[in-house]
């Protein structure tokens, strides 16, 4: 990975070329000011895919976080563990959905 920075004082006339260089390298751009990085810019499919990501991780914490569905989840596995588990289409068949 290429790591890419520019200055800020930089980015107004480097700015219409990005699409092309992200095309070629879609890798982020970090933008600095006095050296120190202040923001990032980034092809908008990196920035989607992290929202998606971020979503994701929001889903995931809401689940881990909600008690009754985490003891549920813990039998779940001991269930399955020592070999209490019923085949998939018995299980279908039994809530009617053959």
């Amino acid at each position: 990975m290429v790591e890419h920075t520019i200055s800020i004082s930089e980015v107004q006339s480097k700015i219409t070329r990005l699409p092309e260089q992200f095309d070629e390298d879609p890798e982020a751009v970090t933008v600095t000011r006095h050296g120190k990085p202040v923001m990032a810019i980034l092809p908008f499919t990196a920035y989607t895919a992290l929202l998606e990501a971020v979503e994701a991780l929001q889903e995931t914490l809401e689940v881990l976080s909600d008690e009754e569905t985490m003891v549920v989840f813990g039998e779940s596995v001991k269930d399955l563990a020592e070999g209490r588990v019923e085949p998939l289409d018995a299980a279908l068949k039994g809530l009617g959905w053959e």
